[in-house]
């Protein structure tokens, strides 16, 4: 599919470094002959959007069988040094605990499914069970595997879609009337994808990854719009009347150790609503 493909074949080096190929994420032994020969496999593809109709198809299958496909492709061959999984905040704070301003979220959080379940929370419930179904495979079958978790993810796009965090900063500017009672960690995606290089490539990365530049509340999401585009027509007011939910926060110190350091997240929404502008998305 041209539309899925186009962007990352114009990427530089494309044509000397990048294969592509046809894999579907529920079928079985599909991505044996991908990852044949490989050292490293980072799996990323796992859907996210919000108004599933069917959460077991849309969400809940491909994330926990895709991730398992692609696990058991990479127990047959020994060439692979190291499996790195894209897995999600949204496996690590669903606990039932409470957040606040005090609390420290760290990477020994695990989101607990029935409270995923009992909140109706279909996204978080997919990247929980996919997360905990992939640590059991991998100590079964003795995969090296590290696990990438990040928050909101913003910044330049690089496919010509809209994708669903960069849609939620979208709104924002393109004449919300409110702005959601709801506080995210947000991080950058150059950062993301950097911390899937460096955990591949750094011999003691291990374990899991909490991705975090900055934990905010939309409130300060459109102040921090405001300050950089101050003739936007920005949300005034919360969607509803309740107390704004509390920010917590989240610790930094193994990131760290893979040589992160965390693009501020007023440069990340700077070149996310920069990139929907040259990308047609809003025009400004």
């Amino acid at each position: 599919d041209p539309k899925k493909t186009r962007h990352l074949l114009a990427l530089d080096g494309a044509s000397e470094r990048l294969q592509l190929f046809k894999a579907n994420l529920l079928e079985e032994g599909s991505f044996d002959s991908i990852v044949d020969g490989c050292d490293g496999v980072c799996h990323t593809a796992s859907p996210f959007y919000h108004d599933a109709k069917d959460p077991q198809v849309e969400l809940l299958d491909p994330a926990v069988k895709g991730t398992l496909n692609v696990l058991n492709s990479c127990a047959k061959f020994p060439s692979i040094k190291r499996v790195v999984l894209t897995s999600s905040m949204a496996a690590v704070l669903n606990t039932g605990k409470p957040r606040t301003p005090d609390v420290v979220v760290d990477e020994t959080w695990f989101s607990d499914p029935e409270v995923c379940k009992q909140s109706e929370l279909w996204y978080p419930l997919s990247k929980t069970l996919a997360e905990d179904a992939a640590w059991k495979f991998a100590k079964e079958k003795s995969i090296d595997l590290v696990t990438i978790n990040p928050a909101m993810v913003i910044g330049p796009l690089l496919q010509p879609t809209l994708n669903t965090s960069a849609a939620a900063v979208l709104s924002l500017i393109k004449g919300a009337q409110t702005y959601p009672n709801v506080t995210f960690g947000w991080v950058n995606v150059k950062d993301v994808a950097n911390a899937h290089i460096q955990a591949f490539e750094v011999p003691s990365a291990n374990g899991r990854y909490c991705l975090v530049e900055r934990v905010s509340h939309y409130s300060e999401i459109v102040n921090i719009i405001r300050e950089l585009y101050p003739a936007f027509q920005l949300p005034e007011k919360c969607a509803d009347d309740k107390p704004h939910v509390p920010t917590y926060q989240v610790l930094k110190e193994k990131v760290k150790n893979l040589g992160i350091e965390f693009i501020p997240v007023e440069v990340s929404l700077k070149e996310t609503i920069e990139s929907l502008k040259e990308k047609g998305f809003v025009d400004f």
